[in-house]
C-alpha cells in the first residue's frame, strides 16, 4: 500500500512539474510576443516621427521629451497614451500625439498625429490597425497617400463641421468601397486637433514624463 500510494505520488508530482515547465515556457512565449509586438510599435513610431517632424523645425529631443495623457474624450480611449514635444528654442514647435480611432470597421485603428503650434496638421500616420485588406487598409500610408490628406489642415481649415468624409457632407474623400474606416480616422484628427487647441500649452509646458488626465471632451459635430 505504501510503496502504491509513493508511486502515485511521484506520477503526480511528475505531471505537475511537467505542467509547471509547460505554462512558464507558455508565459515566456508570451512575453517574449509582447515584447516583439512592443519592439515592432516603437520602430513604427519612430518612423512616423521622422515623417511627421519637419527638418529643422526643432532643436531638441522629440523621442525624449514625451508625457503620459490620459483624455477618453479626445483620444478615443480610455488608455494612457503618449505625446511628444518639438521644441524650438525655448517655444514648442510642434506636438507630436497618439490617438485612437474606436469605432474603425474592426476595431481601434492607432494613430500618430502631429499638430504644429499654429494648430495645423503637419502629418498623420497609421501605427496599427485591423481594417480590410484591399478596402479600409488604404488609411496606411503604405497603401496610398489618402493619409495625406490632412497635411497643413486644421479647424477652420475645413470648418469644423466640415471634418467628415464627403458621403456624410464633409470636406475628406472617403476611400473607394470603403467609407467607415476613413470616418473614424477624420474623426480622430479633429479631435487631436481640437485637443491641441484647448489644451496644448498644458501638453507642451508639463514636466517630461509627466500624466496628464483630462476629463472635458471636444465641441461635438452639429
Amino acid at each position: 500500500m505504501t510503496e502504491h500510494r509513493h508511486a502515485t505520488i511521484k506520477a503526480a508530482l511528475s505531471l505537475g512539474l511537467v505542467g509547471l515547465i509547460g505554462l512558464g515556457g507558455l508565459l515566456g512565449l508570451r512575453a517574449l510576443t509582447a515584447e516583439r509586438i512592443a519592439a515592432q510599435e516603437r520602430a513604427v513610431a519612430l518612423q512616423a516621427l521622422n515623417v511627421l517632424l519637419p527638418p529643422g523645425g526643432f532643436d531638441n529631443d522629440p523621442v525624449a521629451d514625451r508625457i503620459d495623457v490620459i483624455a477618453p474624450a479626445w483620444l478615443g480611449s480610455e488608455a494612457t497614451l503618449t505625446v511628444r514635444r518639438a521644441r524650438l528654442g525655448e517655444t514648442w514647435s510642434a506636438l507630436i500625439v497618439e490617438a485612437i480611432a474606436p469605432d474603425g470597421y474592426n476595431g481601434d485603428i492607432r494613430l500618430l498625429v502631429g499638430v504644429d503650434a499654429m494648430g495645423r496638421v503637419l502629418g498623420a500616420r497609421v501605427l496599427a490597425h485591423q481594417e480590410t485588406p484591399g478596402l479600409g487598409d488604404g488609411i496606411d500610408a503604405a497603401r496610398g497617400p489618402w493619409i495625406d490628406t490632412f497635411r497643413e489642415r486644421g479647424i477652420g481649415d475645413p470648418p469644423l463641421d466640415a471634418w467628415r468624409v464627403r458621403a456624410d457632407g464633409g470636406a475628406f474623400d472617403q476611400l473607394a468601397g470603403a467609407t467607415i474606416t476613413p470616418r473614424a480616422v477624420v474623426h480622430a484628427v479633429r479631435r487631436v486637433l481640437q485637443l491641441v487647441g484647448t489644451h496644448g500649452d498644458d501638453l507642451a509646458d508639463a514636466p517630461t514624463d509627466a500624466t496628464l488626465r483630462f476629463d472635458d471632451g471636444p465641441e461635438e459635430l452639429p
